[in-house]
């Protein structure tokens, strides 16, 4: 099961997060969560076994 560690707005920094992630080791992948209009909102998933790890990692990126 995946678990949302993060929401972001934007395509490309949703990305950057995710690379940044997979970089670390972890399996990411991102979802379309919003939309209006032009602004995108998207999650950041990870599997649920290391979503306390990956948000550890997360707020040390951020």
């Amino acid at each position: 099961m995946w678990t949302a560690i993060h929401v972001i707005e934007g395509n490309e920094a949703a990305n950057k997060i995710k690379d940044e992630l997979i970089q670390e080791g972890f399996l990411v992948k991102i979802s379309l969560f919003y939309k209006e209009g032009d602004n995108e909102t998207y999650q950041i998933l990870v599997p649920e076994f290391e979503a306390q790890e990956a948000y550890t990692v997360l707020i040390d990126l951020i």
